[in-house]
């Protein structure tokens, strides 16, 4: 820990320290998941490009949501993408 954060907690108990943390970074946490939700909800496959490129941008964006605790679930991940599709590939 950097010294100034060793100093703010040196006095608390550890409930007091963590439940502290969590409050200051949730509010990260939570904009994070927004962020990557909405580009995953807006990106869609454009013209000329490849449709595997798009598909694993989708996996990563779907990947991080799991990693900030926000699975989608196989048949809305599955939803999710197929709607991101040109109509000539559905």
């Amino acid at each position: 820990m950097i010294s100034e954060l060793q100093k703010q907690y040196e006095d608390m108990v550890a409930y007091d320290m963590i439940q502290h943390l969590k409050e200051l970074y949730e509010g990260q946490t939570s904009q994070e998941r927004y962020e990557t939700s909405k580009a995953l909800f807006l990106y869609n496959m454009v013209e000329r490009t490849f449709v595997g490129t798009h598909v694993l941008k989708m996996i990563g964006y779907i990947e991080s949501l799991e990693k900030l605790r926000f699975p989608l679930g196989v048949e809305l991940t599955t939803d999710v993408i197929l709607q991101s599709l040109m109509d000539s590939f559905c």
